[in-house]
């Protein structure tokens, strides 16, 4: 089952990368090096995530061992902000096509 998840989760990254590389081509100054910005705007989207949700979480007091007895061997903090940033680029497209 958690092969299946990374499998999943491993799938997900390289289609944010290139739906990334895409939506970096219409920039007027490109990187000259096309996948390691995608990937290093998906890491800082995902990393913004996580402080955000950590911050969040520290706000409003609820406790960090909440998922100490989980299954995972990650933390699924950090694992929840990867999918928001691999989910961002489609929701950000979808959002310029309902826009227009």
């Amino acid at each position: 089952m958690q092969a299946l998840g990374i499998i999943f989760l491993v799938l997900g990254i390289v289609i944010s990368v290139r739906k990334r590389k895409y939506l970096m081509m219409w920039r007027s100054q490109r990187p000259s090096n096309e996948l390691a910005g995608a990937l290093s705007q998906l890491v800082g989207t995902a990393g913004g995530i996580y402080l955000s949700l950590e911050l969040l979480f520290s706000f409003l007091k609820i406790p960090e061992n909440w998922w100490s007895d989980s299954i995972f061997f990650v933390e699924p903090l950090a694992v929840i902000s990867l999918l928001l940033a691999i989910l961002q680029p489609f929701i950000l497209s979808a959002w310029l096509r309902l826009r227009n």
